[in-house]
Formats: structure tokens, sequence, C-alpha cells
């Protein structure tokens, strides 16, 4: 597993630079424990959060659907919001929020990096999911960087 020290350390800085401000990339964004080898109960799911305050029994569905590994035939929910996949990568995805109430729309997008899974979520459509996916490419290249 990445060293946490400076995961956390990492996570800080971009949440910073990237959260919390009208005119920011994302809105919130989840680091969540993730590492299909290893024994499950050993590690709390969540690693850190900004922007959401979800619990971990509210994040199990999402974990079982990434675990079925079948993302172009499901639905998938994180807390009570439902997303439909709309492009997969080789280590990450994006989807659309299909249930929400905002005229722009909601999206997240998710990348598997080391030991964990990065969940990004923006408002607005194509000009803020690429202004998303930077932030999310920024923090997954910084992590491989200062763990390998």
């Amino acid at each position: 597993m990445a060293d946490w020290a400076v995961t956390h350390k990492l996570w800080e800085k971009w949440v910073s630079n990237n959260l919390g401000i009208s005119g920011d990339p994302l809105k919130a964004a989840l680091l969540l424990n993730y590492d299909p080898a290893a024994p499950s109960r050993l590690t709390s799911v969540i690693a850190e959060q900004e922007g959401t305050s979800f619990k971990a029994s509210e994040l199990l569905p999402f974990l079982n659907f990434i675990k079925r590994n079948n993302l172009q035939a499901e639905f998938f929910f994180i807390g009570s919001s439902q997303y439909l996949v709309t492009s997969i990568h080789e280590h990450w995805f994006c989807a659309r929020c299909i249930n929400t109430s905002k005229p722009a729309g909601e999206g997240v997008l998710v990348m598997h990096m080391a030991a964990y899974l990065l969940i990004a979520m923006y408002e607005g459509s194509i000009s803020s999911a690429t202004r998303a996916m930077v932030a999310v490419d920024q923090f997954a290249w910084q992590v491989s960087r200062r763990n390998h």
C-alpha cells in the first residue's frame, strides 16, 4: 500500500487547490481504500473525503458495483445519487448523475490508482468534466510519482 503520510499530505494540498471555492473544478472528492487483493476488514473504506459526509455503509453498494466490473450494463449509486457510466478507460471511468436537480447536470470521475479509488464529483457538462479530469489526473500523477 502507498505510504499513507505522503498520500495524506498530497490529498490536503490537492483539495485546497481544487475544492471549496466557487469556480473550482470539483464540488466534492473521496479517496477510498481499495485493494481487491487485501482483506477488506483491515482498513476503513473511506481514507479521505472533502465536500461530502458519507458513511462507509453508504459507499458499499458502489464498491460492490466496482467489484462486479460490469460498468456498461448497470447503474450505480453514491449516496442517493444514481449514475450511468458514459466513458470507460484503462484505469478510470466517467459517469453522469441521472437523478440530479441541477440544470447543467452532475458527474463523477472514478480513477483506480494503487490501493485507492478516487471519486471526483463535479457540476456541469463537458467543460466542467474536462476541468475535473485535469484535477484528477494531477492528483493521480502526484501519488504515483511519490509512491513508486
